[in-house]
């Protein structure tokens, strides 16, 4: 097997950590990246890894954390991406950087951290690896004059909108950086019985507190075996660049926006402006 280095955002808990803890073994270079120092270290001890410390509700965070991470992998580049970093919100109050939390933290957080390590991705022909939600198809409508929807928030259409950025972001990854080796995919990785619903007001807070519905989720490990499975595989043979796969099942069952190019395109450039990331490809 093919040693990598890999970048892992959301790695303190969830499928984050569990994916690590699965790599440890294999060689692999893991860098991993938390909000939490203390318990990003705690995995760190399990699984030998190199901790970054970044909160995605702070851009300026994020470019200091890229930064850092750019000088450590050094000319060798990195193989594989994970921008796993995400959750739901019920608080529309905006972020220190005017925008609304989930919209940053699930999705211009990762655009911004992605875009700032593109010359390291492309050293590494990089695969970039964005877990997404099933909640893109039940939930998201993106409007590209109100990504915060501040007309009328919603926790939960918020949340499908941003998972619905993941999704477009793959598309206009793979259109825009095919040609150079690099590729994306993103995925739902199942109902995950984790702590990222324990920030909202929303009514998926009780999906992830209530007993008999908890029977139902799958645990951190299933889901981080799934991350782990897009991290080793090879784009092309595992999985196909530009798609959306439930789990480990390459589907059609998508959002009908993620087939509007423009509509791709057009996040793409909003999504650069509002980071400052103008021009980046």
């Amino acid at each position: 097997m093919t040693q990598k280095t890999i970048v892992i955002t959301g790695a303190s808990d969830g499928i984050g950590a569990a994916a690590a803890r699965i790599l440890a073994d294999r060689g692999h270079r893991l860098i991993l990246l938390g909000r939490s120092r203390e318990k990003a270290e705690a995995v760190a001890r399990q699984t030998g890894a190199e901790v970054f410390v970044a909160d995605f509700a702070r851009l300026d965070d994020v470019r200091a954390v890229a930064a850092q991470i750019a000088s450590a992998v050094g000319p060798g580049g990195i193989d594989v991406l994970a921008n796993n970093a995400g959750g739901i919100f019920g608080d529309p109050t905006p972020t220190v950087d005017g925008f609304e939390k989930t919209l940053q933290v699930n999705h211009l957080a990762p655009f911004l951290l992605t875009g700032l390590l593109l010359p390291q991705l492309r050293q590494g022909g990089a695969s970039i690896i964005n877990t997404s939600s099933i909640g893109h198809r039940f939930f998201g409508k993106i409007d590209l004059d109100d990504l915060d929807n501040r007309r009328d928030f919603n926790a939960n259409k918020a949340y499908g909108d941003a998972k619905l950025a993941n999704v477009l972001f793959t598309v206009s990854l793979h259109t825009k950086l095919r040609d150079e080796g690099i590729s994306a995919v993103a995925f739902h990785p199942g109902v995950v019985r984790t702590n990222f619903a324990a920030e909202t007001t929303s009514a998926m807070r009780f999906t992830y507190r209530t007993p008999l519905l908890n029977l139902t989720l799958i645990s951190p490990e299933k889901g981080g075996a799934t991350l782990a499975w897009f991290i080793e595989g090879e784009p092309g043979t595992t999985w196909h660049s530009g798609r959306y796969y439930d789990q480990r099942k390459l589907t059609d069952k998508v959002n009908p926006q993620v087939r509007d190019a423009e509509l791709a395109e057009g996040l793409w450039q909003r999504s650069a402006d509002l980071v400052g990331l103008t021009g980046l490809v």
